[in-house]
C-alpha cells in the first residue's frame, strides 16, 4: 500500500509488525459503505461551496459512486495475507480513489480531518445498528404479545424468591417481559436521539478555515443537525458507552428470560416444550433434549457486559481531544451489537415455536398454597382486619400442610374453627379462576387488565419509530 497519510513528518516508518499492531483495517472495513457515504456528502459540499472546482467534485463523486457499487458487491481489491494491511478503511478509500483519479482524488480530504471522518463514520454505522436492534426488540415484543394473547386463561404460578406466590396467567407473565423489552427499546431510542448529530466539519479538533456548509452534509447524511462543538465532537465516545449500557440491560432481560426457559424446560418444571429445531441432543445420553439456545443467550450476556466495561475503561483517563485509544471503541461495540442481534434473532422464533404445557402450569398454580392471599382477602371483605386475616390464612396453611391437602380441600367445619366469618362461599373465592379474575386493578393479571396491557403493547409495536 501507499505511504501512510501522516508519513511526511517522519523520517522513518514503523516496522511491519508495528504497523499491523496499529492498523484497524481488519475490523473497520465493515464501515466502508458509511465511509463512502460520508465522503460523497463531503465532496458534494466542497463542490457546491466552491472550495474545489465543480469538475473535480464531479470526478470525486463519480469515483466514489463506483467504489460504493464495487463495495456493495464485494468487488474491491483487498490486500492478501502476506501484504501490508492499510492503516484503516479511511486511508484505504482515499488511496484507491487517488490511484484511479490521480490529482483529483487528493482533493477529497480538503477541509476534513481523519478525526471528524472517523467520528462521522462511527455515528453512521452505529445508528444503523441501533435501528436494527430496535427493530429486533420490536419483533420480539410482537411475538411475545401474540403468545400472551393466546394464553390469557392459561393459569400458572407467579413467583417471588423462586417460590410459588400467587396464581397468574401465562399471558400476564409474558406481558411483563414485553414491558421490560419496551424499555430496552426506549433506552436505545433515547441514545440515538442524543448521538445523531454530525461531527463532519469539526476537523482535527478545531474546525476549518474553509467556508464549509456543515448543515448541508448533516442533512444529506440523515443527521438531526451538525454537532455543536468541534473539540468534543472528535473526542466524544460517551454514546458508545451509552449504547453498550443499553445493550447490556437488554441482554440482562434476555438472560433472565432464558433462565426461565431453561428451568421451565426441565423435568422438574415441565412448563414448556421447545421445538426440536431450537433444541440439541446429547452425544452420549439418547434421551436428552437440551435448551442450548437459551443457555447460549444466557452465556453470551457476559460478552456484552465486557464490551461495556472495555468502553468505560478506554475513556476514563483520556484528556481532550482525540487520542488513539479511541480506536478501541469499534471492536467492543461491534461485538456488543452483533451479540445482541444474534440473540434477538434466535429468541423470537424459539419462543413462537414452543409448546406450553397447560396441564403442568395449572397443576403448579394449584399447588403451593398460591391462593392463601385470596383467603386473607376473603376475610377482609367479611370485615376482618388484614393482619388478623393474614394470621387466620397462615394458620389454615399450616393445618393443610399437616393434613397434606390444599386450602380448597379443607372442610368448612375446620375453617369455622379458625374464623366464624368463613362460609361455604370461600371455596369459590379460592378457585384459580377467581383468584386471577378478581385482580382487575390496573396492571393486574385479570383477563380484562391484561387485555389493556396488550393494547398498550400493540400500540407500541405499531407506533414505534423504526
Amino acid at each position: 500500500m501507499a505511504q501512510p497519510l501522516w508519513s511526511g513528518r517522519l523520517s522513518d516508518r514503523p516496522s511491519l509488525a508495528a504497523q499491523a499492531f496499529q492498523s484497524s483495517f481488519s475490523f473497520d472495513f465493515r464501515m466502508i459503505l458509511e465511509d463512502l457515504a460520508g465522503s460523497r456528502a463531503h465532496a458534494r459540499m466542497l463542490g457546491k461551496t466552491g472550495i474545489i472546482d465543480k469538475a473535480e467534485a464531479d470526478a470525486l463523486l463519480a469515483g466514489l459512486d463506483t467504489l460504493s457499487a464495487e463495495a456493495a458487491q464485494g468487488l474491491l481489491p483487498l490486500p492478501g495475507p502476506e501484504e501490508e494491511p492499510p492503516e484503516d478503511v479511511h486511508s484505504y478509500v482515499e488511496q484507491l480513489l487517488t490511484a484511479r483519479l490521480g490529482e483529483a482524488g487528493k482533493r477529497l480530504h480538503t477541509a476534513r480531518s481523519r478525526n471528524d471522518q472517523v467520528a462521522t463514520d462511527n455515528r453512521l454505522v452505529f445508528r444503523g445498528l441501533t435501528e436494527k436492534t430496535m427493530e429486533g426488540v420490536k419483533t420480539l415484543v410482537s411475538a411475545l404479545a401474540d403468545i400472551a394473547e393466546a394464553h390469557l386463561q392459561t393459569f400458572m404460578p407467579g413467583y417471588t424468591h423462586l417460590q410459588r406466590a400467587q396464581p397468574i396467567s401465562l399471558g400476564f407473565h409474558l406481558s411483563a417481559w414485553c414491558f421490560m423489552l419496551m424499555r430496552d427499546y426506549g433506552r436505545l431510542s433515547d441514545a440515538l436521539d442524543r448521538f445523531n448529530y454530525c461531527p463532519l466539519g469539526s476537523g482535527a479538533m478545531a474546525g476549518t478555515t474553509f467556508p464549509i456548509d456543515r448543515a448541508m452534509t448533516a442533512a444529506e447524511l440523515g443527521f438531526i443537525g451538525p454537532s455543536d462543538n468541534a473539540y468534543e465532537s472528535v473526542a466524544d465516545r460517551d454514546y458508545c458507552a451509552e449504547l453498550a449500557a443499553a445493550l447490556a440491560i437488554l441482554m440482562t432481560h434476555l438472560s433472565r428470560f432464558s433462565e426461565e426457559v431453561v428451568l421451565w424446560a426441565s423435568g422438574e418444571f415441565g412448563f414448556i416444550e421447545l421445538a426440536d429445531a431450537w433444541s440439541t441432543g446429547s452425544s452420549i445420553m439418547p434421551q436428552k433434549k437440551n435448551p442450548d439456545y437459551a443457555e447460549l443467550i444466557r452465556g453470551k450476556t457476559g460478552r456484552v457486559y465486557g464490551s461495556l466495561m472495555a468502553l468505560l475503561s478506554m475513556q476514563k483517563g483520556l484528556p481532550l481531544s482525540y487520542n488513539k485509544d479511541m480506536q478501541e471503541d469499534k471492536e467492543a461495540l461491534f461485538d456488543a451489537f452483533d451479540t445482541a442481534l444474534a440473540c434477538l434473532d434466535v429468541f423470537a422464533p424459539m419462543m413462537s415455536s414452543a409448546t406450553f404445557r397447560k396441564d403442568r402450569l395449572r397443576k403448579a398454580a394449584a399447588g403451593g398454597f398460591t391462593n392463601a392471599t385470596d383467603l386473607a382477602d376473603y376475610l377482609v371483605r367479611k370485615g376482618l382486619a388484614f393482619r388478623d386475616a393474614h394470621h387466620v390464612a397462615a394458620t389454615a396453611v399450616r393445618e393443610c400442610i399437616q393434613k397434606g391437602i390444599g386450602l380448597e380441600e379443607m372442610l368448612i367445619d375446620d375453617y369455622r374453627v379458625l374464623s366464624n366469618k368463613i362460609d361455604t362461599d370461600v371455596y369459590e373465592a379460592l378457585s384459580l379462576k377467581a383468584c386471577v379474575e378478581r385482580r382487575k386493578s390496573p396492571g393486574g393479571p385479570a383477563e380484562s387488565a391484561v387485555r389493556e396491557q396488550l393494547a398498550r403493547i400493540r400500540n407500541f409495536v405499531s407506533a414505534s419509530r423504526t
